[in-house]
Formats: structure tokens, C-alpha cells, sequence
């Protein structure tokens, strides 16, 4: 794992520009490794340029670094594009296209569906709780001491793939790196609530909307929802205000698998699914298409078609498939 942070570092210095980017529509984890790298590399490697691509939603705008972020429609040619926390598959269009022009590539992940073919560096470690654990990994071989701005972004990362260390992903190490991150006086008690809990009024309508309109198969064990983009104008809300509502879902009493239907486009819907562990969702989403994938419990599709055929498909084929766990 050390040689493979070497050979990050030796790529890096050897770019003049280096495009840090996660999958399309980034979380927490992947937001906090992308800007964490992004300062790491500022220490070891202060003559290349290196950006974040993207837009933080409202949760994640106030975190250190975002306001430097590079929409994805602005992204250009860069000599080296990391991607954190997802894989190639899940880059949005503009992103794709600096990671497929790109001298050379690297990825820094750990979810155990990411397939490693095509990238010159591969930092994966799937039992990471997070990907900003591993960064952290990366400062720490790095020489690079923690500071209160640091230690925010990598917290997180490893409380939005934690669940506030609710998850089963959560272990002794993990409350051991949280340790550390809390001695740098960080307030994580703001961290979480922003991160976690605090919603804007347009979310709450949203949210109120989407559970309303929820559908429940298979005796109970699948809960379903959908978000149009109708829904999100007559509401205010933005896509980053459905964090959260796929989990309420899954979190319901019998409900196995919860999914929630985003549409993005005239053909084109993201995916969000969630397990109690009795169903394998990355499994599941790359079942429904090669891109899909994610951790057993939480993963994530885009497919290409409209809302209404993939809801007739996910009725289709996940009802029988759950109702066959029964």
C-alpha cells in the first residue's frame, strides 16, 4: 500500500495539472477525500495544480476547499485524473472525457465492486471504512500532521459512510481514527448535524412528498419511491436534498431492500439502494447495469431509459426476488 502511495505521489509530480474528481452527484466520503488529497497534495507536491471537480450541494458548500471546486462543466484536459471514491464508470459526461484524455489515471477507493482495470495507480483497500479513511492512511505515510481543516474533511467522509457509526462497516479502528480527528479541536458535533441531520424546508416538503407516494411489494420486505424533476421544481428542492430518504425507507419495520428513483434526464435515472443485509445491492446494481455497483448494503445505478420503464423493470424483477427471501 506504501509503494502505491509512492507512485501516486511520483505521478502527481511529475503533472502539471491533476483533476481530482468522484462519481457523478458526489457524498460526503467522496467530497472529503477529494478535498482532503486535494490539500495533502498542496504540501507534497505545491507545483502542480491540482483541482476538485464539481458543485457541493448545500451540506457540503461550507466544508474547506469546496468554494475552489471546478464545476463539472467547466472541467478541461488534464494530465492526471484521480478519481476517489467510485470508479470510472460513474463519472458524469465532461469528467469522462478529461479521464479518458488524461496522460495517466489513479483511483482511491473501497467499495469491494470497483473494478481496477484501466488505472495507472490503484489505491483500494475494501476493508476501509471509508475512502477518507484510507486518505488519512495517506497523510499518515505522507509525513503530513492533521489540522482542524484536514480533520473536518476526512470526519466527513467517515461519518456519511458510517451512518454516524450506526453501520456494520463501523470498527474498533474506525472509532480510533475518529479519536485522533477529534483532537484537533474540530467541533464534531456541528460536523454531524450538518453532515446528517440538517435539512432545508424545500427537503422536508420533498421528503414529505416522496414517503407519501412510497409503494411497498413483496409483503412489506420492498419499500419504493420516486423523485421526478417535476417533483423537485414544484417543491424548490435540489437533488442533493434527498439524502437521507432512501434510508428512512430501508429503515422501515420488514422492508429488506428500499430503492429510490431519481430522474436525471428524458432517458436517463439514478438509482439508490439500500439493504438490511439479507440483499447484495452492489450486486444487485450491476446486475441492472455493468456500471452499477457501490458496498453490500448501499449502492447505486444510473440506467438509461425513462422513469416509467425503470419502475415497471424494478417491479418486475426485484418483487419476485425479494419475495423469494420471505
Amino acid at each position: 500500500m506504501v509503494d502505491v502511495m509512492r507512485k501516486l505521489l511520483e505521478q502527481v509530480r511529475g503533472s502539471t495539472t491533476v483533476l481530482l474528481t468522484g462519481p457523478e452527484g458526489p457524498d460526503g466520503d467522496s467530497l472529503g477525500a477529494c478535498l482532503a488529497l486535494q490539500r495533502l497534495l498542496a504540501v507534497r507536491a505545491p507545483g502542480v495544480r491540482v483541482d476538485v471537480a464539481g458543485l457541493p450541494g448545500h451540506r457540503y458548500a461550507w466544508l474547506p476547499g469546496a468554494d475552489r471546486m471546478v464545476p463539472d462543466d467547466a472541467v478541461g484536459a488534464y494530465d492526471g485524473v484521480v478519481v476517489l471514491d467510485g470508479d470510472r464508470k460513474r463519472l458524469c459526461a465532461e469528467v469522462g472525457r478529461a479521464f479518458a484524455g488524461a496522460r495517466w489515471t489513479g483511483i482511491v477507493d473501497h467499495h469491494r465492486s470497483t473494478d481496477l482495470d484501466g488505472y495507472d495507480v490503484a489505491l483500494f483497500n475494501p476493508a476501509a471504512e471509508s475512502t477518507c479513511g484510507m486518505v488519512h492512511g495517506v497523510a499518515t505515510a505522507w509525513g503530513i500532521p492533521l489540522d482542524a481543516d484536514l480533520a473536518t474533511l476526512l470526519y466527513v467522509g467517515v461519518i456519511f459512510d458510517t451512518g454516524g457509526f450506526r453501520y456494520s462497516n463501523t470498527a474498533a479502528s474506525t472509532h480510533r481514527l475518529a479519536a485522533e480527528l477529534l483532537e484537533t479541536g474540530i467541533d464534531h458535533a456541528r460536523i454531524m448535524l450538518k453532515v446528517l441531520v440538517e435539512r432545508r424546508p424545500a427537503a422536508l416538503r420533498l421528503m414529505a412528498r416522496m414517503l407519501q407516494e412510497a409503494t411497498f411489494h413483496a409483503n412489506g420486505h420492498l419499500a419504493m419511491t420516486t423523485c421526478t424533476r417535476a417533483m423537485l421544481r414544484e417543491v424548490g428542492a435540489s437533488e442533493s436534498d434527498l439524502e437521507g430518504v432512501v434510508d428512512m425507507l430501508q429503515h422501515t419495520e420488514g422492508v429488506d431492500l428500499a430503492v429510490v428513483v431519481v430522474e436525471r434526464g428524458e432517458a436517463r435515472v439514478k438509482l439508490s439502494l439500500r439493504s438490511s443485509g439479507r440483499v447484495d445491492v452492489a450486486a444487485l446494481a450491476h446486475a441492472l447495469h455493468p456500471g452499477g455497483g457501490g458496498h453490500a448494503k448501499a449502492a447505486g445505478v444510473v440506467l438509461l431509459a425513462p422513469v416509467a420503464e425503470v419502475i415497471a423493470r424494478l417491479e418486475a424483477e426485484l418483487v419476485p426476488q425479494v419475495a423469494a427471501l420471505a
